[in-house]
């Protein structure tokens, strides 16, 4: 059963950092992509960064330049480490992998992480 554990988030002040974590069971590139979603209130969830098996990755403008996804295939773990951040960013954060079946895509999601940025 595939599970997607996350850590990290919390509170933080504007202009602060925070990094999330994803472990993974079993190995990442057991997944054709995974990434970070994010779910506001009363918003629908968005992607906030990917990165797909062979290592390239892909951000949302909103975040380019501030977020920077990332992995640890030893660990089976991603992370997004958020810089510069901005009360826009407050959301939960959640996890999720991919993996395509021929047409067919699937996807699995962590529980979700808090994120608050004050100003």
């Amino acid at each position: 059963q595939v599970q997607l554990v996350e850590s990290g988030g919390g509170s933080v002040q504007a202009g602060g950092s925070l990094r999330v974590s994803c472990a993974a069971s079993g190995s990442i590139f057991s997944y054709n992509a995974m990434g970070w979603y994010r779910q506001a209130p009363g918003k629908q969830r968005e992607l906030v960064a990917s990165i797909i098996s062979g290592g390239k990755t892909n951000y949302v403008d909103s975040v380019k330049g501030r977020f920077t996804i990332s992995r640890d295939i030893a660990k089976n773990t991603i992370y997004l480490q958020m810089n510069s951040l901005k009360p826009e960013d407050t959301a939960v954060y959640y996890c999720n992998a991919e993996r395509w079946l021929g047409n067919a895509r699937r996807d699995y999601w962590g529980q979700g992480t808090q994120v608050t940025v004050s100003s």
